[in-house]
This record gives C-alpha cells, structure tokens and sequence, in this order.
C-alpha cells in the first residue's frame, strides 16, 4: 500500500437496536457506533410489512418548500386558451 493516503483503520464497537454489541474494524472517526435498524426490527428479515403516510410525505414537503394549498389550486385550474 502507498504510504499517508489511506485512512486510519482502527477497531469500533457497534451496537444494534437489539443491544448487542461487537467490536470490528472501521474507517470512522468515532470509538462507539449505535445502529438503528438490525435484523431483529427490518422488515425484510421480519416479514412484517411497514405502510407509509404518503399524505404526510406529501405534507412535510409542501411545507420544507413554502408550497400552500392556495399555491397548489391556483396551478390546476390554469389552461393554455391557444
């Protein structure tokens, strides 16, 4: 390997959403790493289907972009008269 342009390799200790711990090897900058999704709560390793609220989604982005339902009419009723 060529000398200073790999990054440090150094052990990490996760943690999965079941609390299970291990320790392995990482490029990270941190000592500890908490995982949020494991095989114990995926869907895919459960079986369990998760249904999303595309109502919210559509909702939580209308309002990150300053969209109102005003905005949203206005744009349907407008026609080309050519």
């Amino acid at each position: 390997m060529k000398k200073d342009i790999h990054p440090e390799y150094n052990e990490i200790t996760i943690k999965l959403a079941d609390g299970s711990e291990f320790v392995t090897r990482s490029t990270m900058d941190r000592d500890n790493y908490e995982s949020e999704v494991d095989s114990t709560n995926h869907p895919f390793y459960t079986g369990r289907r998760q249904f999303v609220d595309t109502a919210g989604r559509v909702e939580k982005f209308n309002r990150r972009y300053g969209l109102n339902q005003d905005d949203e009419e206005g744009d349907e009723g407008e026609e080309d008269d050519e």
